[in-house]
């Protein structure tokens, strides 16, 4: 078998042809195909280039003493070391799924325990979260029928009452109607067992009644953006006004709430006006009460590029903050 080698010598390409022949330098002829050049600077630099050919005594003995193996018997030696190989492989990978199958097995373990401890905590919580609001719900609605009864009581004792002076003069505050009024919020105090203090005040410009109230944790009475105190308001009106012509107005505040809830509206009227001058969209306020509705129109109403609105019915409608077209 005749190789070729290169090399930077012609003695380092004949050593590495040697290695691939497995021979010894006795035993090849080589015959030099290219003489190796330094070149310069690196220009026409060439590596020596040699063809070395096994001498023919040592071809014949390397044959002689070389026993060559079958080509069953380099299968066989093959398919046995695979078997091997494969066995081992095997086990191995056996023992690691038999080790990892135990430690699923204790986290399934730990797992379920966790999740039953959660759940039986989750069930004595909800048991008491149920039991909390089911006395909750049983204390409202038995402050809602007292409430209902003085309701009743007072609109019953007010058709015996004889009916204000029929020549009362204009914005005159028929003090029969504002007693009228103390009596049932004092009722409605009483069956919600809370203390409150009232104070009077009168606009003789419009003969419009402020009933100030004052105590400890009032905030009952105001609930969520003063709903609850609109319908108290409601009621008391409409119990205190039941039998005169001379017609009072009657505003109820707690704790200064109203010039507080002025305030924030005006506030945020402004704000959302700055914003619908910048996006130049309308912007549509959550429902609102007269009253309030009223502050958002005069805090806007002096506004050279903003208009207000209303749109809906009652008790949704809603305002309405736009640029002036």
């Amino acid at each position: 078998m005749n190789v070729e080698s290169v090399g930077k010598t012609v003695e380092e390409a004949l050593e590495a042809a040697l290695k691939e022949l497995n021979l010894t330098k006795e035993e090849v002829d080589y015959t030099v195909l290219i003489e190796p050049k330094k070149g310069f600077l690196g220009f026409g630099k060439k590596e020596a280039k040699i063809l070395v050919t096994p001498k023919a005594d040592t071809i014949s003995l390397k044959s002689e003493n070389k026993e060559e193996p079958t080509v069953a018997e380099s299968l066989k030696e093959k398919v046995v070391s695979f078997g091997e190989k494969t066995t081992e492989s095997a086990e191995a990978v056996l023992r690691k799924v038999g080790e990892k199958a135990d430690e699923l097995d204790e986290r399934q373990k730990a797992f379920n325990n966790r999740v039953k401890e959660k759940w039986n905590d989750t069930v004595d919580s909800v048991k008491e979260s149920g039991d909390k609001v089911k006395n909750a719900v049983n204390e409202k609605v038995e402050t809602a029928t007292a409430v209902s009864a003085a309701v009743k009581n007072t609109l019953a004792e007010r058709k015996n009452k004889r009916p204000a002076n029929e020549n009362a003069k204009e914005f005159v505050v028929d003090d029969a109607v504002v007693d009228e009024a103390k009596e049932f919020l004092a009722k409605i105090f009483k069956a919600m067992k809370i203390e409150v203090v009232m104070e009077k005040f009168v606009n003789k410009k419009d003969g419009c009644v402020v009933l100030k109230l004052h105590g400890d944790d009032m905030g009952i009475l105001i609930g969520k953006h003063g709903q609850t105190l609109d319908s108290l308001q409601y009621l008391t009106n409409l119990v205190a006004n039941k039998n005169t012509e001379n017609r009072v107005h009657i505003v109820i505040d707690v704790e200064n709430y109203r010039d507080r809830r002025a305030e924030t509206l005006t506030r945020l009227a402004k704000r959302l006006a700055e914003k619908v001058k910048k996006s130049g969209e309308r912007i549509v306020l959550e429902p609102m009460n007269p009253h309030e509705r009223k502050i958002i129109h005069t805090a806007l109403q002096n506004d050279s590029k903003i208009t207000t609105l209303s749109e809906g019915s009652e008790p949704f409608r809603k305002v309405v903050i736009e640029l002036k077209k």
